[in-house]
């Protein structure tokens, strides 16, 4: 036995990944899935620093560790240091694996420590990887993995070049994402059971652009004030921005940082707007809502739009394209589609029948069960 690795009779199952919720919430959803296959087993979780993942982890009552990860860059400067940052996040990953233990990276450059540190140590990998177009971290491990779960069909091809065994199981999702009670919502914000409501996300760390977008159009929405209310949420660091553009405003409004029990907001909401995230889309298709969805717009291959194209070709969705460089334009697209949707049941009904026919299968499920099976 490897001097690092600690012995252990009992499974542990350890998740690697952070830096956005999209790379954590995959990871909640199959660990609440393992905890209950194996319930002696235990459970971990190998995060980024920034503030989100400790926030997001702190309330599951699984134990994590932070890492100090950095991602590559062709700077001289920054190279260095993710170097030393790569030796020792490695170092330290690889002193808390034991030896009866199976690692499931779910994409983000901390998981690149430690799925190192497990090659290093001859233990099992596991790839979740939810978007469309992996991202970096995920075609540089793939080559390790011994499975590797899939949540589009069309994303077998960028993983060609391994010998994994590869699953098309869709995106884990949270168990509560399948009971939600939009009671709570109301009666936490406090909403009008007698309005419609829009709902405007910008992900876990929330959208400055989608935000501007939604609060430069406000004074056309004014003519939905005796029927519709928005529910917007700003992102934390966006808070005291957006409640400055929502002052005088005319249709109801309730602000919101960050917001824990998403599937009791979409539950409640008739419309809403978002990115096109993996994790977001299929979160989206689980509600069963009509979409309009604002694809993150710095991505070169553009993989969120891609994400959202499937919703949109089955009528569940509508794309506006998020132009920051001319927000005006962007304005003018959002207020078309949004004013057209508001202002028709006929629409939205059709949307929402259409989203009916793409609920998701349980991955989570799926996903723990083959994963248990591996140690």
């Amino acid at each position: 036995m490897n001097q690092s690795q600690q012995p252990s009779s009992k499974k542990h199952f350890i998740f690697a990944g952070g830096g956005t919720g999209g790379h954590i919430y995959p990871a909640i959803a199959v660990a609440q899935q393992l905890d209950e296959i194996s319930p002696d087993a235990q459970i971990k979780f190998f995060c980024s620093n920034r503030p989100v993942d400790s926030h997001i982890l702190s309330k599951t009552g699984f134990e994590f560790i932070t890492l100090d990860a950095k991602s590559p860059s062709p700077r001289p400067d920054k190279l260095l240091s993710f170097f030393i940052s790569l030796h020792k996040c490695f170092y330290l990953a690889k002193s808390k694996l034991p030896e009866n233990s199976v690692v499931i990276a779910t994409g983000g450059f901390v998981s690149v420590p430690v799925v190192l540190a497990a090659r290093w140590l001859k233990l099992p990998i596991a790839i979740i990887n939810v978007d469309i177009v992996p991202g970096k971290a995920n075609k540089m491990l793939k080559r390790f993995a011994k499975n590797i779960f899939l949540q589009f069909e069309d994303s077998h091809r960028y993983f060609d070049k391994t010998k994994a065994k590869i699953t098309t199981t869709g995106c884990p999702l949270r168990k509560n994402f399948f009971k939600p009670n939009p009671q709570n919502v109301y009666d936490d914000l406090a909403l009008d059971i007698n309005k419609k409501t829009l709902l405007v996300t910008g992900a876990s760390t929330g959208a400055v652009s989608i935000n501007n977008a939604v609060t430069g159009i406000l004074d056309e929405l004014e003519e939905f004030a005796d029927t519709w209310q928005i529910v917007h949420l700003t992102g934390r660091a966006n808070l005291k921005t957006v409640e400055d553009s929502y002052v005088g405003s005319k249709i109801s409004y309730h602000l919101v940082d960050y917001y824990d029990e998403m599937q009791d907001l979409f539950a409640a909401c008739d419309l809403l707007i978002g990115r096109g995230g993996a994790v977001s889309i299929a979160e989206f298709t689980q509600a069963q809502k009509p979409v309009i969805c604002m694809p993150y717009p710095y991505h070169t291959d553009m993989h969120q739009k891609r994400n959202a194209a499937d919703l949109c070709d089955k009528g569940a969705a509508v794309i506006v394209d998020d132009t920051p460089n001319t927000p005006l334009q962007t304005q003018e697209r959002l207020a078309r589609v949004l004013k057209d949707l508001m202002s028709s049941k006929e629409k939205l009904d059709r949307m929402r029948d259409a989203a009916k026919l793409t609920r998701p299968q349980n991955a989570a499920k799926t996903i723990a069960e083959i994963i248990s099976k591996t140690i």
